[in-house]
């Protein structure tokens, strides 16, 4: 079997299998539970609640504070959380409740180049077909908020093309409260970043969070890395997006969406996410989608797993013996990546999170090492992936490669380094 430095996600046997299984028996074992006569929280095998039960979004707003070493900056609102089945559902969300593409008021969408490759369909989806910008990210500069600044007060200067539609849209015609649509999104990944690995500094989030609120821009964050850090204890962490807007005078919707999930930690296929906005106005309407005043929320009975996780600390526990194995394995792939490739590669990322974003010297075809590397029984993750939809190209000259440490166990780095390192002269041959 080939050696995958590209799959995203962790080797099966670090999921929570008997975690989950010991919090399935506590939920589903009684034959009642306190609360489930409660129409803010319910039977897990019932329609949930539209936001999620009440009590499951208390446990989540209290543990999340405190796992994200937040608590400097005061309690989270559990009516600011919105439960989901995964951060990819979470941003579809977001879209559809949030924008308004395919009516013209929602007028661009940026997203950091390069990105999450699977993020571009998910904003097709919503309309931004040729509507996509691409915002570079590099080592050196960040990413690049003046090109960002200029961009959206171009778009500023366009003509409305929405016929008067307004800031908010009651797209039902009977909608109370209606809904708040921007007229920009912005995708960003702020920590430990996918693709490229790296953490955006304190001051270009504040300037972000400014740009949103003067040209009324939603940032969709996908703060899914956030809690793997693999650094020494007591390293400074950074308050994520949504922490700052709410400490900062926000606006009544606020400008940022923090949009999490329980796959990188419990298991992909468990399917329990979350959102975090600055105030409850904004997460409310997540939860008023067609879809979930039909079902309620998604992964109701999965949620409240969740919740005897979080109360018996085997989340944490959990997260701790991710950050020890993903840590263990970062060490091993820079060792051996500074050990084995080309002189003059640099190597991002590796600081926590699930991605290194190597570069090779320009001499280097990523098409090349690549295919020569599936003959050779690795697979790679070359940097044409990564790139924006209808956005500007990936600079050339580059021969960038995505690397995911979560996949792939330790006795198999080296060895697939060596192939690495093989296909590149093979690739000059």
């Amino acid at each position: 079997m080939a050696i995958n430095f590209f799959k995203g996600h962790p080797t099966e046997r670090l999921t929570a299998r008997l975690e989950i299984l010991e919090g399935a028996k506590k939920v589903l074992i009684p034959e009642y539970r306190e609360g489930d006569d409660d129409d803010e929280i319910r039977h897990p095998l019932i329609y949930g609640t539209d936001p999620g039960a009440l009590n499951v979004r208390q446990a989540i707003s209290k543990w999340s504070l405190r796992a994200h070493g937040e608590s400097d900056y005061g309690a989270i609102d559990p009516d600011s959380i919105n439960l989901t089945n995964g951060a990819s559902y979470g941003a579809q969300t977001v879209l559809q409740q949030c924008t308004a593409a395919q009516r013209g008021y929602t007028k661009q969408a940026f997203i950091v180049s390069p990105t999450y490759f699977l993020i571009n369909s998910v904003f097709e989806d919503a309309g931004f077909h040729g509507r996509m910008t691409s915002i570079e990210e590099t080592e050196e500069k960040g990413i690049d908020l003046d090109y960002l600044q200029k961009q959206l007060e171009y778009y500023d200067s366009l003509p409305d093309e929405s016929g008067g539609l307004g800031g908010v849209d009651d797209m039902l015609g009977k909608q109370v409260p209606p809904r708040k649509i921007y007229r920009y999104v912005m995708y960003i990944v702020p920590t430990f970043s996918n693709p490229r690995g790296g953490t955006m500094p304190l001051p270009a989030r504040q300037r972000l969070i400014a740009l949103a609120r003067k040209h009324d821009m939603l940032l969709l964050c996908d703060d899914v890395y956030d809690l793997l850090d693999y650094r020494p204890p007591g390293s400074p962490r950074l308050p994520r997006l949504v922490t700052l807007d709410r400490n900062s005078n926000p606006t009544k919707h606020g400008n940022t969406v923090s949009n999490c999930t329980f796959s990188k930690l419990i298991g992909p296929g468990f399917r329990v996410g979350w959102q975090e906005t600055t105030s409850p106005h904004l997460a409310q309407q997540f939860a008023r989608g067609g879809a979930i005043k039909s079902g309620g929320s998604p992964a109701n009975l999965n949620t409240f797993i969740v919740r005897e996780m979080i109360l018996d600390g085997k989340v944490d526990e959990v997260i701790f013996k991710l950050k020890k194995e993903f840590g263990q394995r970062s060490t091993e792939f820079i060792k051996h990546m500074k050990a084995s490739l080309p002189e003059g590669t640099t190597i991002q990322g590796g600081d926590g999170g699930y991605f290194f974003w190597v570069t090779l010297p320009n001499q280097y075809s990523t098409d090349k090492i690549t295919q020569r590397a599936k003959e050779l029984g690795l697979v790679l993750a070359p940097e044409e992936a990564f790139k924006v939809a209808d956005g500007q190209p990936l600079k050339p000259n580059r021969s960038s490669f995505r690397v995911s440490l979560s996949y792939t166990e330790i006795p198999d780095i080296a060895k697939g380094v060596s192939l690495w390192a093989q296909a590149c002269k093979d690739s000059l041959a």
